[in-house]
């Protein structure tokens, strides 16, 4: 039998977790070919200069640096953001070695692995077990809402035939309306397994209802801009629920930039195609992303793990129901919302697969 003879750089150039070797300046004397993809670089590149000149991402690594060039242990430092070429970044686990190679002088050993993808299938599951456990509570809640709407379409009603004025029962006719929207909302959340009333629709379409109803209830001062992508085709989605999830997502997002001293407020409306997402166990080839990004506080910490749960609320006054009926509005067309929050930039994204028919 033969002996596979193969060559150190081709076994490393095959390993997915990125491997650097630094001179003791942190001049890169080496990169294989996982380490070039994370970098955007090739070897004529990247050999011979500093790691810190290669990417914004090394400045968090210089402590481990001095304690690995000081000590002789290996290092490791798990959860880091990494800028990455094209503007995503990317979540790593690093770990830094001193070692000898036969009479050289000692070199470091940068070991990177690319933990993005698995912190993202992670928090898609917590968020996926978090909806099937608010969606009981929210069909308990939807029950108890609709016998005093029904009292309030009645009233709206009575008071219709009272006003002589048209212009007067043009309320009445929005009350009643309004009414009729939420009645058929809850009991399209009450019908067990009953999809949605999908149709093709424009999203844009949706957005400016969105965008017009949040105009009105924005407090004085904040700014509301659209960014939308024109080249987005039509998605088939049932209107009423992706409108409803939207409003709670803008309507948050209004509450949390007017209960706090937030320098020109700002929400953006953003929409773009997003090619080859994972929505839990599901691989789509393109997946619309509806975005709704605010300068605000951001949201707590405390909240952070469970703010799609029903009742749970960052406002002394809020109900906690708006992300949870929205969550379950959008896993009904097979997506999901996620968020990312930093004080002064919080960002809520509905993905909607394009194939959702």
């Amino acid at each position: 039998m033969d002996t596979l003879r193969i060559d150190g750089t081709e076994l490393l150039d095959a390993m997915v977790t990125s491997v650097f070797l630094l001179d003791q300046d942190l001049r890169v004397t080496y990169l294989n070919a996982a380490a070039q993809t994370l970098l955007g670089l090739g070897p004529n590149q990247a050999l011979g200069r500093s790691i810190a000149d290669l990417t914004r991402g090394a400045e968090s690594l210089q402590p481990m640096f001095d304690r690995a060039r000081s000590g002789g242990e290996g290092v490791v430092l798990r959860e880091l953001t990494w800028p990455a070429p094209g503007g995503a970044d990317r979540i790593l686990d690093c770990a830094v070695t001193q070692i000898l190679i036969g009479q050289q002088a000692s070199r470091l050993l940068l070991e990177v692995e690319d933990i993005t993808q698995h912190r993202r299938l992670t928090r898609e599951n917590t968020l996926l077990a978090q909806l099937g456990g608010s969606r009981l509570m929210v069909r308990q809640l939807a029950h108890e809402i609709k016998n005093p709407l029904g009292g309030l379409r009645g009233a709206a009603q009575l008071l219709e035939r009272e006003l002589l004025d048209p212009a007067l029962r043009e309320y009445t006719r929005v009350i009643i309306s309004e009414a009729d929207r939420l009645t058929n909302l809850l009991d399209s959340m009450l019908g067990p397994g009953r999809p949605p009333l999908k149709r093709p629709v424009n999203v844009h379409e949706l957005l400016e209802r969105v965008y017009h109803l949040l105009r009105s209830e924005a407090s004085p001062g904040v700014t509301i801009d659209r960014d939308y992508d024109p080249s987005l085709p039509q998605l088939t989605v049932d209107p009423n629920h992706i409108i409803q999830a939207m409003l709670n997502l803008g309507r948050n997002a209004l509450q949390a930039l007017a209960g706090n001293a937030v320098e020109s407020p700002r929400l953006i409306l953003r929409t773009r195609a997003v090619s080859n997402v994972s929505v839990g166990a599901h691989r789509h080839r393109l997946v619309a992303s509806i975005q709704f990004e605010d300068n605000g506080p951001g949201v707590l910490n405390e909240i952070r793990e469970t703010i799609f749960y029903p009742l749970v609320s960052g406002r002394a006054d809020g109900t906690g129901l708006g992300l949870g009926i929205a969550q379950d509005l959008v896993s009904r067309h097979g997506g999901l919302i996620e968020f990312d929050s930093s004080p002064g930039r919080t960002l809520f994204v509905i993905s909607l697969p394009m194939d959702s028919a």
